[in-house]
């Protein structure tokens, strides 16, 4: 009954806002003579304030209609390239020459299932599409699913995965940000296990509980004090009518922003004050701020019950998956399988809902560490920027990925030199050669799609410096950010 004792406080309000939203018409109307008094713009203010707390929501939309490549700028639309029952692939198709967006790396965002919309990743989006050809994973609110279309739990949402990872072909690169890390790992390791041939290039996960049990926040001390049967028993309802998903057992996203929300209670209280006084002051720049991410941290979706349950007691509750003792459908999910993928893993100093070496799989991917993956930490970066990278927090994550990222040679079916590029980065692979490893960086397309361009940096020169290592791999920073279709110029640091 829970739910619906939230629709029908939600209903019962609906006069009140709608008269505080005729009352905000009225005190901000020009023509009104108290628009311009102490009073009106108090009366304004407190009527768009009630209006906006007790709004629901609705799902936002990107609204990227734009991007630069190549310092022009070009349209950009949004087309389904696949679609399940519980999610969408969206393709942010830039209108530029086929063979020039050829190039570009295809990159596979994959939008936490944790309930909030992928719209809250819109920043990353922005900052990728450049130099990418970019992809977003768009999941369905399951109030809105039909009961017919089945239910949907992690194993599930594993074979999402590999669904989308075989639409590639294996050309992409993933990056999975926060939740999703654990069923992406999974999902690569399961291929692996199979020897299938399209596993993805390279995976980078940013603020996922792969392991909890290391330096346990707020979030997963409540998991394993509480237990799964609590969960199961005090947050899972069923959807109301007149919902198209009537009768499915649900995590309400009310549940999951309420418990967002009261982590940092005192901070969302100011913030609504703050916007109140703003209004008052005539401060817009500062009110259209708060609209802004309030639109999109209000908007929020259920979960089904059965993903939900399964995620806390396997991920949470039990560690199942850091311990290497999960289960996809009898099958065990082996983590020492992946050898083909680069790793790299990142993590937010202050995110209070991943914490610092929860993201670690190096320990558990024994053959990725074997062939060197890297991990960068960031303190900048906040749970609200891992989880949901606000739009000026995403550069700060970007500018950690352009000097630190993970690199791996490819297995002897795929090119043995290949280019994964974020943002404007291009990390590059190499090629033992005679018992050596040749550093020298090589640009290519996409595979089979034939170079691009292929400079060679000149040995220990005055734009550049390379070490040979005898290890057969490297991690390789890039100090500056290279220029499209040229190495020189560009300093790289090579170490072992």
């Amino acid at each position: 009954m829970l739910y619906q004792w939230f629709e029908l406080g939600h209903a019962a309000v609906k006069p009140a806002r709608a008269a505080a939203d005729a009352g905000k018409l009225f005190f901000n109307n020009p023509f009104n003579p108290l628009t311009h008094t102490s009073v009106g713009r108090h009366a304004a203010a407190a009527c768009e304030v009630f209006e906006r707390t007790t709004r629901r929501y609705e799902k936002p939309t990107f609204g990227i209609h734009t991007t630069d490549v190549d310092g022009q700028t070009v349209s950009v639309l949004e087309e389904v390239v696949w679609q399940r029952p519980f999610c969408r692939v969206l393709h942010f198709k830039r209108d530029i020459d086929a063979a020039r967006g050829g190039t570009d790396p295809r990159i596979l965002l994959v939008a936490p299932m944790s309930g909030h919309f992928a719209t809250l990743l819109r920043g990353t989006v922005e900052a990728l599409l450049p130099d990418h050809e970019v992809y977003i994973t768009d999941w369905m609110d399951a109030r809105n699913v039909p009961v017919a279309a089945g239910g949907f739990d992690l194993d599930d949402y594993i074979v999402y995965m590999q669904d989308m990872f075989r639409h590639f072909r294996g050309d992409v690169h993933v990056f999975a940000v926060c939740q999703p890390s654990v069923p992406v790992l999974a999902a690569v390791a399961l291929m692996e296990q199979e020897g299938d041939p399209h596993v993805p290039i390279s995976m980078v996960l940013a603020g996922g509980p792969i392991d909890t049990r290391i330096a346990p926040t707020e979030v997963n001390k409540l998991a394993q004090n509480k237990g799964t049967d609590w969960f199961r028993s005090n947050v899972i309802t069923t959807v109301p009518w007149p919902s198209q998903g009537f009768g499915r057992p649900v995590y309400p996203g009310f549940l999951q922003l309420t418990g967002f929300m009261t982590m940092n209670l005192d901070r969302h209280m100011k913030a609504h004050k703050d916007l109140f006084y703003h209004l008052v002051q005539g401060d817009g720049d500062s009110a259209e701020k708060h609209r802004d991410f309030y639109d999109e941290y209000l908007a929020v979706m259920d979960l089904t019950s059965e993903f939900y349950i399964q995620t806390i007691d396997q991920v949470f509750v039990r560690h199942l998956f850091a311990k290497g003792e999960m289960y996809h459908r009898n099958q065990r999910i082996d983590l020492t399988a992946i050898r083909r993928v680069a790793l790299m893993t990142v993590e937010g100093e202050k995110d209070d809902i991943t914490a610092s070496g929860n993201v670690q799989s190096h320990s558990i991917c024994v053959r990725v560490s074997r062939l060197k993956i890297n991990s960068i930490m960031s303190a900048q970066v906040s749970a609200t920027t891992a989880s949901s990278t606000a739009r000026a927090s995403v550069r700060i994550l970007l500018r950690e990925l352009q000097v630190s990222c993970a690199i791996m040679i490819r297995a002897q079916t795929l090119p043995s030199r290949r280019s994964c590029r974020i943002s404007a980065l291009r990390v590059y692979c190499a090629r033992p050669m005679a018992g050596r490893l040749t550093t020298t960086p090589r640009l290519l397309s996409r595979p089979n799609r034939g170079p691009r361009c292929a400079p060679t940096l000149p040995r220990e020169s005055k734009r550049s410096r390379q070490c040979h290592c005898a290890h057969p791999s490297i991690v390789t920073r890039l100090i500056t950010p290279l220029s499209r279709g040229r190495d020189c110029g560009r300093r790289l640091e090579t170490c072992s």
